[in-house]
């Protein structure tokens, strides 16, 4: 029998008793930690299109941003939000709970958002005012159709937002909806609820609903960050076909609702007879009152009949002013007046065929609107007292005053699977002076894939012009300044369309078409849009805003958006931009290519842009070369009461009032300040000036400055006031000879509201305008009030 050395016995005993240990240590080791790894948090999933199934509420629902109530602990809830941007699905900083419940009246949304209360940013203010701040939203598609959708935001101190967001135009930030919010700041960030009313929504006639949804929350700090429940692919061109799905809705027997808006204005207009007499005395005009009513009826969700008597369409909330010194068209203002809220998405396209504001001041106005789960109609005819007689030309447009004229439009959609649209709208104007004008279009918006789509709209027109030379049915009065005797004397023996017809009032019918088309990518990264456009010389439409025409357009856009891995950078953005237009005539009438550079910064939600612009144009017959612009603009949110925007560009542009060349310098600057959380104070300056290149005479030179203030007293009471300088110098030639004309204004404007509710509001407030006057008869210049007006409107919505 051999023996082992003893040395190789211990040898082998100390590896035994090593390997032993090791092994008990590990043991050890993973019963510790065991607990914890059952425990930990698994890996961060985004859910796309997640779904959420709702149930009635177990007991009454309070909306005062407190969310301690037993209805909430028995609502849906959710928290699977991910970061939308500036990550790209990644895992959001702080935590949201959103809850989902309802009754037979309403729609309850109610959100947890977890933060340091110190950091939340939030402004009390007017509904639909509040700027970046931290806020929650409610993205609704109730038919599921991808072409229309409400959305519903709520800021940390429970102010409203709402938009009307279509495919065709995007959102519609004057719409409004009556629902209810609140919200709190507590020690662990903010909490805010909605109650939005069954009955205000357009629904399906299903009695089990399932709606397309999405949940969102802001959270504007360095970055404008934003949470999303529905995860998205950047990819994907149609945003609301990834939206996810709420579904569970019993809906409650639907019975007819009526709705009654009566409105009362009073108002004192008066103005200076002769503001270049020193002894000429204001005259203060006499105090009118003018009542209207609105009633709206909703024989089922999805059938409303809007009717409104002497309509009130003021626009309480003036707007601001516009650059126009050197625009030879018409400008185009939002619209915002309530009796265009319910159904604005359906008589928009790409083309302006209707335009809101071209009914101007209406004896009666009627709306039909009714919405299935495909096709969607709308009806709007009105008698209308002032109407804006539009005759575009090529390079520019006339617009007079038509005098009384019925407007008739009809507007048809139907949606193609998800997210393709298909429609129509025939218009119709006729003037009680004689003329009219009528267009027939149709439309389409195509998705091709989840990149591509393509939409356009082929209009055709035809127009009937008064037979009256004299034209003085269209005016009240005299005939403007300059104007003298006759339109004719303005027009004198002008032509469009190769000579075939004249612009002046002789009776002529002609018809005229226009036609758009556009190819558009959309992708995380590379997009591009490719568009062919083009009116003949002899289209009009006298109910939508197309000042041109006579044109063939054909353009190129394509942009690229990389997300570098900086500590400084969130995306760049270069883009180029080409556009070419001939006349029917093949004459082209102008070239350019526009190279772009946006850099998006991740401090003080910070941008900055620089863009080139070189163009070559045709204009009155005068061909103009080695047209370019160079320019910068910049924008910055340096704290919740500290924000900037500022631009600037220069180069050698038309001045089409002279028909020359000038160096053209543009400048935008704007501020936003916010002392406490219930004032906003916003300055803005614009100016624009031309210098002629050879004998540096000033073409032409305006400068606007604005500044609005805005004190929330309370929820429902705030003060406005804006105070605006508007001044302009334009050379005008005759022969070799320029003169000046100049004009010099303020305006003061301030107002107080007291609000009850989306439509229950009164109004006090007044304008005043001052002018500098310099051809006084006594030799003496002088600021002179000329116009001043005192209103009040108070309007209370009744709903039964």
């Amino acid at each position: 029998m051999a023996f082992l050395p003893v040395e190789r016995v211990w040898s082998m005993k100390k590896c035994f008793f090593r390997a032993h240990y090791l092994c008990a240590s590990i043991t050890a080791l993973a019963l510790f930690l065991l607990p914890s790894l059952l425990l930990a948090e698994p890996s961060f999933q985004p859910v796309f299109k997640p779904t959420l199934h709702i149930s009635p509420a177990t007991a009454p629902v309070q909306i005062d941003g407190n969310i301690a109530e037993p209805a909430w602990r028995t609502a849906a809830r959710s928290a699977n939000f991910v970061e939308r941007y500036p990550g790209d699905m990644t895992k959001p900083d702080v935590l949201t709970e959103v809850y989902v419940t309802y009754d037979s009246a309403n729609l309850y949304v109610a959100f947890v958002c977890h933060d340091d209360p110190g950091q939340i940013r939030a402004t009390m203010c007017q509904r639909d005012q509040f700027p970046s701040d931290d806020a929650v939203g409610l993205m609704l598609d109730t038919y599921s159709s991808a072409s229309w959708a409400y959305e519903f935001f709520v800021n940390a101190h429970g102010i409203q937002r709402d938009n009307l967001w279509s495919s065709i135009s995007g959102d519609d930030p004057g719409f409004d909806l009556n629902w209810v919010s609140a919200a709190q700041i507590t020690d662990s960030g903010y909490q805010v609820e909605m109650a939005i009313p069954l009955a205000n929504l357009r629904l399906p006639s299903k009695d089990i609903q399932s709606w397309k949804a999405d949940f969102r929350r802001s959270r504007p700090r360095e970055s404008n960050t934003e949470y999303s429940w529905a995860a998205y692919d950047r990819n994907e061109r149609c945003g609301p076909c990834q939206w996810g799905t709420v579904e569970g809705v019993t809906m409650p027997r639907q019975e007819q609702s009526l709705e009654i808006l009566p409105t009362f204005v009073a108002s004192e207009a008066g103005n200076l007879p002769d503001r270049r007499d020193p002894g000429s005395k204001f005259d203060d005009g006499e105090i009118m009152g003018s009542p209207s009513v609105g009633i709206k009826y909703s024989v089922t969700s999805n059938i409303i009949i809007d009717g409104a008597v002497n309509p009130d369409f003021s626009q309480i909330e003036s707007d601001a002013a516009q650059i126009d010194v050197n625009s030879p068209i018409a400008l185009y203002y939002p619209e915002r007046r309530p009796f265009f809220q319910e159904g604005s998405d359906i008589f928009r396209t790409l083309f302006n065929s209707f335009y809101s504001r071209s009914i101007n001041d209406p004896e009666y106005a009627a709306k039909l609107t009714a919405r299935s789960d495909r096709t969607t109609i709308g009806f709007l005819s009105a008698l209308d007292d002032v109407s804006p007689y539009v005759i575009p030309l090529d390079e520019g447009d006339i617009t007079i005053d038509g005098g009384k004229s019925t407007v008739n439009v009809v507007r048809g959609l139907h949606t193609i699977g998800n997210g393709n649209q298909v429609g129509f709208i025939v218009g119709d104007r006729r003037f009680s002076a004689g003329g009219s004008g009528t267009i027939v279009a149709l439309d389409g918006d195509i998705r091709l894939s989840k990149n591509y789509g393509i939409d356009g709209q082929y209009v055709l027109s035809h127009t009937r012009e008064p037979n009256d030379h004299s034209h003085s049915a269209f005016f009240e009065g005299d005939v403007p300044l300059g104007w003298e005797d006759s339109l004719d004397y303005f027009l004198g023996d002008m032509t469009f369309d190769g000579g075939k017809h004249t612009v002046a009032f002789d009776g002529e019918s002609f018809y005229g078409t226009g036609l758009i088309t556009r190819l558009k990518r959309n992708s995380r990264s590379w997009n591009f849009l490719i568009d062919y456009n083009q009116v003949t010389p002899s289209y009009r439409t006298e109910i939508g805003f197309d000042p041109y025409m006579n044109y063939r357009n054909f353009s190129i856009s394509t942009w690229y958006t990389f997300y570098p891995e900086s500590t400084f950078v969130e995306r760049i953005t270069p883009q180029l931009f080409s556009l070419q237009r001939w006349d029917f005539d093949g004459i082209r009438k102008l070239q350019f290519i526009n190279a772009s550079l946006g850099t998006q910064f991740k401090f003080a939600q910070t941008y900055l842009g620089v863009s080139f612009q070189q163009r070559e144009e045709m204009y009155a017959g005068t061909l103009f070369k080695d047209l370019w612009t160079a320019g910068f603009n910049t924008s910055s949110q340096i704290s919740n009461t500290v924000g900037y925007e500022l631009g600037m560009h220069y180069g050698p542009d038309i001045a089409y009032f002279q028909n020359t060349k000038g160096n053209q310098t543009a400048f935008y600057a704007g501020v936003d300040l916010k002392p406490i959380d219930r004032l906003s104070i916003e300055p803005t300056c614009s100016f624009v000036q031309s210098v002629h290149i050879d004998n540096k005479d000033v073409l032409f030179k305006q400068l606007i400055m604005r500044t609005r203030f805005r004190l929330q007293v309370s929820r429902q009471m705030s003060l406005r006031l804006v105070a605006q300088y508007n001044s302009f110098d334009l050379l005008v030639y005759d022969g070799s000879e320029g003169t000046t004309s100049r004009s010099r204004k303020w305006e003061f404007d301030p107002l107080l509201t007291y609000r009850l509710g989306s439509f229950s509001v009164f109004y006090l407030g007044s304008t005043s305008d001052y002018r500098h006057v310099d051809n006084m008869l006594d030799g003496v210049e002088r600021w002179r009030l000329t116009e001043r007006q005192y209103f009040m409107k108070i309007q209370y919505q009744f709903q039964t």
